[in-house]
């Protein structure tokens, strides 16, 4: 493990799948690996804030909204700010092309990286046919998820006070289940196809919770991951290259911190992918 002192600076950083407004969301991870990494740009791709679960009940603690200032601080102090829609917050799909508070929205994006490679940047929903043509499906398996997190919410609290790291029981079944891992190689393959469509060297997105970077489709396919479970973004270094950031083990090794303090030392392990 390596250690760093001083914020962690990226030239990109890409976080998708927060659902602020979900019980299951980890916003004070977030709020920690914001406070702790700062980029020249932020690409939000998607479902950063959960429509479906606010809509069936509000849920805003203190922290969900402090990830929302946080991200205004930042576009107010230079970032530039990209904003694309997900499933989960369509309702901001009405909004292409306006600014909240200096955040770009947009429904797409051409990311160009440091090495001149090029990158669609999308959330991915719509190349999903459960959600694309069953909505009432994506629906029912949405408050599935949600019983699953609050399941392994209370399953890790135990395995913390025994003194084991955390573990997912989706991510478990993700890689278990053959249906599961047949749906996530269908919609990888289906976004490398529209890479190609757009004539870019790769894709970026989010949407299925599944934080990886490879190159099965012949494509440079990479996910973000999400901030309900694995607590990961992608980040692009100043050189072009890129890697999966997890911060659900990190934070809890790092020292309190004062709320309004804006440069902090840490110490921090990285993981790359």
């Amino acid at each position: 493990m390596t250690f760093e002192h001083g914020t962690r600076k990226f030239r990109t950083l890409f976080i998708s799948d927060v659902h602020l407004g979900a019980r299951g969301c980890q916003a004070e991870q977030l709020l920690s690996f914001l406070r702790y990494h700062d980029a020249e740009t932020i690409y939000l791709v998607g479902d950063i804030v959960d429509g479906w679960q606010l809509r069936s009940g509000w849920f805003w603690p203190q922290h969900h909204n402090d990830v929302v200032q946080k991200l205004l601080r930042k576009a107010r102090k230079g970032a530039r700010v990209i904003y694309l829609p997900g499933n989960h917050d369509e309702f901001l799909r009405d909004y292409y092309g306006t600014h909240f508070g200096g955040i770009e929205v947009v429904e797409t994006a051409i990311h160009a990286a440091a090495d001149g490679r090029r990158y669609l940047v999308v959330h991915g929903d719509v190349f999903d046919m459960v959600v694309k043509h069953a909505r009432w499906l994506a629906l029912l398996g949405d408050t599935a998820y949600e019983i699953a997190i609050l399941i392994n919410r209370y399953f890790n609290a135990v395995r913390r006070r025994l003194g084991f790291r955390y573990w997912s029981l989706s991510q478990w079944a993700k890689h278990k289940v053959k249906n599961a891992v047949n749906y996530i190689g269908a919609f990888e393959q289906t976004l490398a196809e529209e890479a190609r469509r757009h004539h870019v060297d790769g894709v970026i997105c989010g949407h299925i919770h599944h934080a990886v970077i490879h190159e099965n489709f012949g494509i440079h396919y990479m996910n973000c991951g999400d901030w309900v479970e694995s607590c990961t973004a992608l980040a692009e270094h100043p050189d072009g290259r890129f890697e999966i950031v997890a911060w659900s083990d990190q934070a809890e090794m790092l020292p309190p911190m004062a709320e309004d303090e804006e440069e902090p030392i840490l110490a921090r392990t990285e993981i790359a992918a």
